[in-house]
């Protein structure tokens, strides 16, 4: 597993976990800045990782991100959204 960071130049966040070889995949989210909050347009995870909690330990590094940035996340894809609602110890983050 590689550090959590963002990418502001592609306006994406990514990590990479390692499958079930040990090869590393990427996880990334894209989102549009809304002053300080970013808006989860899409997360995906590599088709290696699916079915292997890469995303959800990916969305727990976002969410972890954005407190400590003091961001708010805005989850317009469907699986950011239904992640952060089922996560409510990451409430303070969660924008409408």
């Amino acid at each position: 597993m590689t550090a959590f960071r963002d990418q502001p130049a592609d306006r994406r966040f990514q990590q990479e976990f390692a499958d079930a070889d040990g090869n590393e995949h990427p996880v990334w989210a894209e989102y549009a800045i809304r002053g300080h909050a970013r808006v989860i347009l899409h997360v995906e995870a590599h088709p290696a990782l699916r079915g292997h909690g890469a995303a959800g330990r990916f969305m727990q590094a976002l969410a972890e991100h954005a407190q400590a940035e003091k961001l708010t996340l805005i989850p317009h894809c469907s699986y950011a959204a239904a992640w952060l609602h089922r996560h409510p110890e990451y409430k303070d983050v969660l924008g409408s």
